[in-house]
């Protein structure tokens, strides 16, 4: 973790106004309670609120097959230390179909030994993003191979969301739920 104790404190149940309860009436993982990134954003229920449209697009109605949205998910949040954001899609990753081993190599990157090329296309459009802002003519070209325009906007968005998120959570220094795992540099 960036930080060993929180910037911004979640909030607890009975601190939630009552905006805050509506939009997390549904929001649940694991061991079925909010998670903190969630009690920490309830500080501004207006910005919550219209960031969890965006961030529902991108975790579950994107053009990007699921496996490969959570290997750039990831990999942004190896590049970004984002200790949380690893944590949380690590047990997504493997809910999609990534092995150990793939969550593993994704630290090393494109240059990992065992990827596909797609995958290799994926990770390096994800570093080129984190470094440059900006997908290389090249890479764009690959992935272009095998995605429409729908799905590399969605590519896009998605590694933005977490370069985004991850930087919430390490500037807020929300910390890791109970249920998650703390072996962020033995993963």
């Amino acid at each position: 973790m960036k930080l060993s104790t929180p910037r911004v404190n979640p909030l607890e149940r009975s601190e939630w106004s009552q905006s805050v309860q509506n939009t997390l009436r549904e929001v649940k993982v694991g061991t079925g309670e909010v998670p903190n990134i969630f009690k920490t954003l309830a500080h501004h229920p207006d910005l919550m609120k219209r960031w969890l449209v965006f961030g529902n697009h991108v975790l579950f109605k994107s053009t990007v097959p699921a496996r490969e949205r959570e290997l750039v998910i990831l990999r942004i949040g190896w590049l970004c230390e984002a200790e949380y954001e690893w944590a949380q899609h690590v047990r997504i990753g493997q809910q999609t179909g990534l092995t150990d081993e793939e969550i593993h190599r994704i630290k090393i990157g494109h240059t990992a030994k065992g990827w596909s090329a797609r995958d290799v296309l994926l990770l390096k459009a994800t570093d080129e993003l984190y470094k440059d802002a900006c997908i290389t003519d090249p890479t764009w070209a690959g992935l272009s191979e095998h995605y429409n325009t729908q799905q590399l906007m969605d590519l896009v968005f998605a590694i933005g969301q977490y370069n985004l998120v991850s930087m919430v959570l390490n500037t807020f220094g929300v910390q890791l739920d109970a249920d998650l795992d703390t072996s962020f540099e033995n993963t």
